[in-house]
């Protein structure tokens, strides 16, 4: 057993954030299932969002992000994250980071879909995360942090008092090894390897959430999924994504034969929100038309945009026709673990912090290049919280009964990303979320939570978890009768504020009985 004053897990840039502040006064070790740059932050290409032109101002940083969610959002989140945004950037900048600039030394600010301003910083053109992570992960090599990689967080560990007390993990030669710690932090990232198309990195498929849920922890608003409109779409597969700022640098978005698909479904055209984006693409490609983008006004595309020309070029794709072939997949997560601003579950001395948290501060919808921003700003405060906390003594691990680690053969990752992508995608009803549901509820969900899961593999715990959270994701859309944001319901297509606007799904493991199939159990709880 090995003891620790804080456990981070993950390795995106909220992880790192917060192990780097925490560790100025406590002990920090950071686990990640796979390499330190295997991670969303790294992949992320578009920019990060903070209001620091003379022409910008915080309070419309805020009505952005506020419109963008469908006024879901919670406010006080939302003026954390815009009003802290200009210091961390500035704090970055004194630190060594180079975020691109003009001719003249001045900072590039880019345009990106549903701003109202030039907000968007990047560095290197398109490969803004990369080189954060870099700086980042420069800083951790000067620290005391104490990295394992390689090593899959598989079960927390609940204390006599009902806290978490650590984690266990596998390696991948199948050693089980346990942590104990004062204070655990889950920064697993989202679940976008459940879906067949996605730009998430394929180590991202929910642990996390399955983790704190099976823990005690509760989640919200799993619904809202953010599709990104442009993926590459080579021959029926997404290889990749294409930056929301090759739009923002004036690309535009066409049928086969050249005619722009956005020019009358909203006001900002191309730039629009992206769920509004995306589902109009969807609609193309359901009619069997293509959807390509149009990138043959902007001058030095290669220079500007060189990871998305590497991506075009490595999946065969000649960019001096003009156009890149497109199709929406999944991007973000707004839902997740419910936390409030400092990153507290409802679990005592577990914390979640980025994209697997959810403190309402995305909404419904959230708004492009926030969600760097996000890492930086509540990693920051969870960080400097935990570094000033108390000393505690770790108490003994609570007894619990487990069942059996014998269980029929669970669907396999690719099944599971097929039928998410069909009946939990980019447009959903009733017939198909029930499908998914009672599909997934085969697998005797309620036996999956209480499985003993130290003798499994990683692969058959991977599964475990992966089931746990598409059930997640059905139940939740499936409860939520509306469309807002990342949540679209043809057969509920239209906001309804009066039911849902001040209303959250939220989940608890102890509420699975009563929602499993035909003990179905609907409760709107507020939020």
């Amino acid at each position: 057993m090995v003891k620790a004053g804080i456990i981070v897990i993950g390795s995106g840039i909220a992880a790192l954030k917060t192990a780097l502040e925490a560790s100025k006064h406590k002990h920090v070790i950071l686990i990640t299932k796979s390499k330190i740059r295997h991670s969303n932050s790294y992949l992320a290409q578009g920019g990060i969002a903070a209001a620091i032109s003379d022409r910008d101002r915080v309070s419309y940083h805020k009505k952005d992000t506020l419109e963008a969610g469908q006024r879901y959002n919670k406010e006080k989140a939302v003026e954390i994250l815009v009003e802290e945004a200009p210091s961390v950037i500035a704090e970055l900048i004194r630190s060594g980071m180079q975020f691109d600039h003009d001719h003249d030394g001045t900072l590039m600010l880019g345009m990106e879909g549903a701003h109202s301003e030039r907000r968007i910083l990047h560095s290197h053109g398109d490969s803004t995360g990369k080189y954060i992570m870099e700086h980042l992960i420069g800083c951790l090599k000067n620290s005391l942090i104490t990295v394992v990689e390689n090593a899959a967080a598989v079960e927390l560990i609940i204390g006599k008092d009902d806290s978490c007390i650590g984690v266990k993990t596998l390696d991948k030669a199948g050693k089980l090894v346990t942590y104990h710690a004062e204070r655990t932090v889950l920064a697993t990232g989202g679940c976008g390897s459940l879906y067949h198309f996605t730009s998430n990195s394929q180590t991202v498929s929910g642990d996390g959430i399955a983790l704190a849920f099976k823990a005690g922890a509760k989640v919200r608003d799993m619904e809202f999924i953010q599709f990104h409109p442009t993926l590459l779409f080579i021959n029926g597969k997404a290889e990749g994504l294409v930056s929301e700022a090759v739009r923002g640098d004036g690309a535009r978005l066409v049928t086969e034969m050249g005619r722009p698909i956005m020019e009358d479904v909203h006001a900002m055209k191309d730039l629009a929100p992206r769920h509004i984006v995306a589902q109009t693409i969807f609609s193309y490609l359901q009619r069997g038309e293509k959807v390509f983008l149009d990138i043959s006004m902007i001058k030095d595309f290669k220079k500007r945009f060189p990871t998305v020309s590497s991506l075009c070029e490595k999946s065969g794709l000649d960019l001096k026709f003009g156009k890149i072939p497109v199709a929406p997949g999944n991007h973000f997560l707004m839902g997740g673990i419910e936390v409030d601003e400092w990153g507290r579950t409802s679990v005592p001395s577990l914390y979640a912090v980025g994209e697997v948290a959810c403190t309402g501060v995305h909404g419904a919808n959230r708004l492009a290049s926030n969600s760097l921003l996000e890492g930086l700003v509540f990693g920051n405060a969870l960080g400097q919280l935990l570094a000033n906390m108390p000393a505690r003594s770790i108490p003994e691990e609570k007894e619990q009964s487990k069942g059996s680690c014998h269980f029929t053969i669970l669907p396999d990752l690719a099944t599971l990303q097929e039928k998410l992508m069909n009946e939990a995608g980019i447009v959903r009803n009733e017939a198909g979320l029930t499908r998914l549901k009672d599909y997934l509820e085969t697998f005797n969900i309620e036996k999956l939570l209480h499985m003993e899961v130290t003798g499994l593999s990683i692969k058959e715990i991977t599964n475990i978890n992966a089931t746990i959270v598409a059930w997640l994701i059905a139940e939740s859309a499936l409860t939520r009768t509306e469309s807002r944001g990342g949540h679209f319901r043809s057969d509920y297509p239209s906001e309804d504020d009066s039911q849902w606007l001040e209303n959250s799904v939220i989940l608890a493991c102890t509420d699975v009985k009563n929602r499993v199939k035909g003990r179905r159990l609907y409760e709107y709880i507020e939020a």
